[in-house]
């Protein structure tokens, strides 16, 4: 790798987050990181430090690969370059249509480090999505993973004037495709050696020219009310979320991270595209999210985020092998977990654990608990992250019990990915935190969630009306949050502002806490709890496939697809009864009276769900209003 001549500015006192510097005083930007102020600064500093160390793992033909930080700076390079040569200038955008993989990371940053704005896409989205997208955002490059993506591109090419390049990441089934406006990624890094070749220190120098206040990415919204909205992010929004968070989270350059979620996704980008490079960790990247079991199992990360649906699954898992144990295995695992929620309730009280209840935990952790931690690849996890949907307190237990410390944390798209985050040393189960370092919280009139920090976007892009209703008057950034702060600064949500349910006798009912204990079952995956402006509440349950087929067929209950796993007499009544248990738990106005089965399987291609997995509740009651009203 060619010589990187990267100078940190003069910068205020710092502290160390876990051996990274950060500002020492987070109520005052600009916000340094080892005392870089953009990630493009950051970036090369760490390749620069760091050189033939492994940055990324990636699988080919079942083989994990390596490939060093040297690469990632020179692809890197290649990139940026590449796109300059093809008329890129500073403050352009460009946008990337792929599954997470070495190439989205090498693309982002490298776009970065020219001073491109950078907008990721989701694979899941249709072509008439992409058009929008890309018009929308007024994006200059598009970045394809494939032949599968290119097909999308190629039926709205001619409806999207402002592109100037499509740039292919791989060859495979496109050896003999020609376009004039379609490039491969080979070929984009021949022109990036060309334009090298006679500008060999045009990448460095524009790496300097990155301010906190240049835009650093475009995320659009998952769109569950009208079309997608573009957040401004600057690199001091970004900087200020790391470093804030950091200086909470330890995070060392000897982690292992999985990535997995969509890289377009505000949670994923932060925590596996910009932290790796803060943290120096090591990023492997999942198959796909359906082998992301099996590749937790071969990396055993130190860390790892996910959405609820997927604690939820790993839970699930368990239920079903443990449904599947003899008489004597569940004993032992009943007793463990016991043991195990036992100590972890004393340790989140702040109590001493009595001696004969730690010998007791270590022989059932030595046992049960850490082979189970073994089998789900999380023998190594320091800490577990759950975010970007509200999961089940009992969940966050019930994985504690195991010796698996999963925190809950809060952010948005608004807020560059964190507001507030549980830590080992200040936790609190059904909280989702404090607020971050240097950050404030206050609960408005209504209810509503408000947050004022150096991490706030900085707009919606060409959407000043949209920009204008997100903040406050005396500038705090509206969440559309509800929920209230405890006397130690621990934030609860309760449900979304425009999801409050006033039932016909004007009682207010936030649905999310009653949809949680719902999806605490194995048995149930998503609910949706119906009930405004009606006299009862009523709930739509998505049910969990595997779970209940398993269910099914250990009871011989004759099924042949999914619709008519639903509508068995004995599916309806299992369901019936997690409803009545939850129901004990709420006050009579709040009790669900009626149910009805989605008896459609929904994958993140169907309208009714986010790219995260959300039920997109308005969506859901708009198509299944069939459903709804033979309820009532």
């Amino acid at each position: 790798m060619d010589q990187i001549d990267v100078q940190p500015p003069a910068i205020p006192k710092q502290r160390d987050c876990f051996g990274i510097s950060c500002n020492a005083d987070m109520s005052e930007g600009p916000y340094y990181i080892d005392g870089f102020d953009t990630i493009p600064k950051l970036f090369a500093s760490r390749c620069k430090e760091l050189g033939e160390r492994t940055a990324h793992r990636e699988k080919d033909y079942g083989i994990w690969l390596s490939y060093s930080w040297n690469d990632f700076w020179t692809h890197a390079r290649l990139i940026g370059l590449g796109l300059v040569s093809l008329g890129l200038k500073r403050g352009d955008v460009i946008s990337i249509l792929s599954e997470d993989n070495k190439e989205w990371i090498y693309t982002d940053v490298g776009a970065l480090c020219v001073g491109a704005v950078s907008s990721g896409i989701y694979t899941t989205d249709s072509a008439s999505q992409l058009e929008y997208l890309i018009n929308d955002s007024k994006s200059k490059f598009l970045f394809i993973e494939n032949d599968e993506q290119l097909d999308k591109y190629l039926a709205v090419k001619t409806k999207m004037k402002g592109l100037v390049k499509a740039i292919v990441f791989d060859r495979e089934g496109l050896h003999d495709f020609e376009d004039d406006d379609v490039l491969f990624l080979d070929e984009l890094y021949s022109h990036g050696r060309d334009f090298l070749k006679e500008n060999p220190d045009f990448f460095e120098a524009e790496i300097a020219r990155s301010t906190p206040d240049d835009t650093a990415i475009l995320v659009y919204t998952s769109g569950t009310t009208g079309m997608p909205k573009g957040a401004m992010i600057g690199h001091g929004n970004i900087m200020y979320s790391l470093s804030s968070s950091m200086s909470s989270v330890p995070t060392y350059p000897t982690d292992e991270q999985i990535c997995f979620l969509p890289l377009c996704h505000i949670l994923e980008r932060t925590f596996s595209g910009f932290a790796p490079i803060a943290s120096r960790a090591t990023l492997n990247f999942a198959e796909s999210p359906e082998t992301v079991f099996d590749n937790l199992q071969e990396v055993s990360p130190h860390t790892f985020v996910a959405v609820p649906r997927l604690w939820e699954k790993i839970y699930s898992r368990v239920s079903i092998l443990v449904g599947d144990s003899t008489p004597v295995q569940k004993w032992a695992f009943n007793m463990a977990l016991k043991t195990g929620q036992q100590k972890a309730a004393l340790e989140l009280d702040g109590k001493p654990v009595p001696a004969t209840l730690s010998l007791k935990y270590k022989f059932w952790d030595a046992m049960v608990l850490s082979n189970l931690r073994r089998m789900l690849g999380m023998d190594r996890l320091r800490r577990g992250g759950s975010g970007a949907a509200p999961i089940s307190p009992e969940l966050l237990t019930w994985f504690r019990g195991i010796g698996v410390p999963v925190l809950e944390g809060y952010g948005m798209t608004e807020s560059a990915g964190v507001i507030s985050i549980n830590t080992h040393e200040h936790n609190k189960t059904g909280s989702v935190g404090v607020a971050v370092d240097g950050a404030e919280l206050r609960i408005a009139p209504d209810g509503e969630i408000q947050y004022r920090a150096a991490n706030v976007f900085q707009g919606y892009w060409n959407n000043p009306e949209k920009s204008a209703e997100t903040i406050t008057d005396d500038g705090w950034l509206r969440t559309g949050d509800v929920g209230y702060l405890d006397n130690q600064g621990f934030l609860t949500i309760t449900g979304r502002l425009k999801d409050i349910i006033i039932t016909a006798g004007g009682k207010n009912i936030t649905p999310a806490e009653i949809e949680n204990r719902l999806k605490f079952s194995p048995y149930i995956t998503d609910a949706v709890v119906i009930g405004d402006k009606r006299k009862f509440l009523s709930c739509l349950v998505m049910i969990d496939q595997e779970n209940v087929e398993k269910f099914a067929q250990d009871r011989r209950i004759p099924f042949n697809d999914f619709a008519s796993l639903c509508a068995a007499p004995e599916v309806q009544k299992l369901v019936g009864e997690v409803v009545e248990e939850v129901n004990k738990e709420f006050a009579r106005v709040e009790q669900i009276k009626a149910f009805r089965l989605i008896d459609v399987l929904l994958t993140a291609e169907d309208d009714e769900l986010t790219p995260t997995l959300k039920l997109k509740r308005s969506f859901v009651e708009e198509k299944h209003a069939g459903l709804i009203a033979s309820m009532y």
